[in-house]
């Protein structure tokens, strides 16, 4: 095959990292539903556990389904090397586990998914690692967050649930001048409609749940190493700075460089924390991923048509989409994301709290459920679900508040999206 850093996103979609499989000429990457590999002798084993050459020890480390949903995944972003995990909350564990220690500090964006928000803010308390709550729409809050115990800056590209658009290039300037990676996790865009390694991200996340698997039927997370971080600056981050002394001593950015990250998350993390993904959901991300730019284009254009509907309704008290013109992150979107601002939004409800649980008892095509990145479009009420953990003021800080309806706009017809949706609003009263 050509070389994968000249062909088109599209081509890459359904090349990148797969070749026939050697022993049966099967042009789909089989599912390797293997737990163990045999050896070739042990001088062979010596060298795969010692890191002196690359090969399949055990499916908790790697597996080669996985490998080629790794090499794909860091094609698509621009990356140097990916990692493939269980979910997406399990990539950001193995991402921060290879950067934090007790008493190191995170600087994160309040607009972000309640899940996230809970794991950043109370479960990762457990290991020591604190948390420090930054305003995208203030650039300069991140800079006054930053101290000595900062560690890393992260943000989500496309903001979940109210579809904001993130400033990267202005934070990656933060981030750089406090020495620290820009982590984004680009779930909600894609690496088709944004890259943010090419606007100065060090790690990019996925929860590869939604839109790149994109039919709501495997779970997966992965971390992408833009091969752009000088780990041995200022020794800060030990795990790849300092002797391994489970590796005999090896220094991972010295004997690895630009993928000392990626290497560090997988026999580091991966290998000791154990959130593998299963080699049929990576066999089920993959088929996805193919048709990644068709959908993400279809499910932006069905969202734009959508969200320029509820913003004329009686009932709807405004929209949250960056795709409108007169947004106020939408000369952001034709930035960042100049192909379609994504699939999910917001939209508040004249009637509030009441009239977001009337709205999703009534929907009959839209699925109500706790999930974006469907070929189904999707509706929830987060202040009643997704966020309902999260304390009031940073729910509404995180763009939940009591009256917010997230929808994630799937490939129907749009005409068919917005007849359930004006069935169930006609409902409320």
């Amino acid at each position: 095959m050509s070389d994968e850093r000249t062909l088109s996103f599209e081509t890459l979609a359904i090349h990148a990292g797969a070749q026939p499989d050697p022993t049966t000429g099967a042009r789909i990457t089989p599912i390797y539903q293997t737990a163990a590999y045999v050896f070739e002798d042990p001088e062979h084993a010596a060298s795969l556990f010692g890191l002196q050459s690359f090969g399949n020890i055990y499916t908790r480390i790697m597996n080669p389904t996985q490998a080629v949903l790794e090499e794909r995944i860091a094609a698509l972003e621009g990356g140097t090397a990916a990692l493939a995990v269980a979910s997406g909350h399990a990539a950001q564990l193995i991402a921060f586990q290879a950067l934090m220690q007790p008493g190191d500090e995170i600087v994160a964006a309040k607009k972000l998914y309640g899940g996230t928000i809970n794991q950043l803010g109370n479960a990762f308390r457990g290991f020591g690692w604190n948390v420090v709550w930054a305003d995208t729409d203030d650039i300069g809050t991140f800079e006054r967050a930053i101290t000595p115990k900062t560690k890393a800056i992260f943000v989500e590209s496309i903001a979940n649930p109210g579809g904001i658009i993130t400033d990267l290039e202005a934070i990656a300037k933060v981030a750089k001048r406090a020495g620290v990676p820009f982590i984004v996790d680009n779930t909600l865009a894609s690496p088709y409609l944004c890259r943010p390694i090419e606007h100065g991200a060090d790690i990019v996340i996925h929860s590869l749940t939604k839109f790149m698997g994109g039919h709501g039927n495997s779970l997966g997370g992965a971390i992408v190493d833009a091969g752009s971080f000088d780990w041995s600056r200022e020794r800060r981050y030990p795990a790849l700075s300092e002797p391994r002394p489970e590796y005999n001593g090896v220094v991972l950015h010295e004997a690895f460089g630009n993928f000392a990250f990626a290497i560090a998350c997988r026999v580091l993390g991966l290998r000791d924390l154990g959130p593998a993904i299963s080699p049929f959901n990576a066999f089920l991300i993959l088929t996805g991923i193919e048709t990644l730019p068709l959908r993400m284009q279809r499910h932006s254009d069905n969202a734009k048509v959508v969200a320029e509907w509820l913003s004329r309704h009686e009932a709807v008290s405004w929209v949250s989409y960056a795709g409108l013109a007169g947004n106020r992150y939408y000369n952001l979107a034709q930035k960042y994301t100049p192909k379609g601002a994504g699939a999910v939004f917001t939209f508040g409800l004249k009637g509030g709290h009441e009239a977001g649980i009337s709205l999703v008892k009534n929907v009959q095509l839209l699925s109500h459920l706790a999930n974006i990145g469907d070929t189904r479009s999707l509706i929830i009420h987060p202040a009643s679900t997704t966020h309902a953990q999260v304390p009031d003021a940073i729910k509404t800080a995180a763009g939940a508040g009591p009256d917010v309806i997230r929808l994630s706009v799937g490939l129907e017809d749009p005409q068919d999206i917005i007849a359930d949706l004006e069935q169930a609003l006609n409902r409320i009263g």
